[in-house]
């Protein structure tokens, strides 16, 4: 099996005036291609830090991370962008949806700014992004005339749209009832299932209970590595 992330003692280390805050302090793990992993940790455990370095919005102070053969720590900038661009799709928790936009016309976003298909082809893939969510009898509506769990559903579609190796979500149902987290969970379970790489970030566990392995971070270093096979346990914490 492909292995789609790999971390080697990842660290991030935050100047604060004359305090240095250690929001990670030397995580490693792998990730296989098709897994559907959960992060779970407390407020302040280094969860978010971690995230952002997955996606590629912050770098390390040490250590290693290759993201789908490519090592990241080692990119510029630049580089850093465009492997966001086309090697991962973020969900997050506010929607971030356009609201004069159709869900079609938000879901192209990412295909612009890519600037390498015609608008043809942005259409077809952005609408094949939105029927792979559900949402093909919705393509013409503005996000004030979806609902939450379907305003998700285009955000879903957009990150999708790119065709990633990678999908990224934080705290996905966050501004959501039970009935669309749940709705969105089933969701997130049939994307995994077609062979999408998932990675999500929440606080709760009935949420992170969707996922086939669960991480826990805990004072920036790894906690626990639980998976519906096996759990690891770390003796540092």
């Amino acid at each position: 099996m492909k292995t789609m992330i790999q971390v080697h003692e990842l660290a991030r280390t935050y100047q604060m005036g004359d305090i240095q805050v250690h929001a990670l302090r030397g995580v490693s793990f792998t990730i296989q291609q098709g897994e559907f992993v959960a992060i779970m940790g407390p407020s302040g455990s280094g969860k978010s830090t971690l995230m952002n370095l997955l996606g590629c919005l912050d770098t390390p102070t040490a250590g290693q991370y290759i993201l789908d053969g490519v090592p990241v720590e080692k990119l510029n900038k630049d580089q850093l962008a465009a492997v966001r661009n086309r090697k991962i799709g973020f969900v997050f928790q506010q929607f971030n949806l356009l609201p004069r936009n159709t869900a079609l016309e938000n879901v192209e976003l990412p295909l612009i700014y890519q600037g390498e298909l015609r608008r043809e082809e942005r259409q077809t893939r952005a609408a094949k992004a939105l029927t792979a969510v559900g949402l093909q009898e919705r393509m013409d509506h503005r996000p004030r005339e979806l609902s939450g769990g379907q305003q998700q559903r285009v955000a879903i579609a957009r990150a999708l749209a790119t065709e990633p190796a990678l999908l990224l979500a934080d705290e996905p149902t966050g501004n959501l009832d039970s009935h669309a987290s749940e709705e969105i969970m089933r969701l997130f379970s049939e994307l995994n299932e077609q062979g999408i790489t998932i990675v999500l970030v929440t606080h709760e566990q009935d949420i992170a209970d969707h996922a086939g392995r669960v991480l826990t971070v805990r004072d920036g270093l790894l906690a626990s590595d639980v998976s519906r096979q096996k759990e690891i346990s770390y003796g540092h914490v």
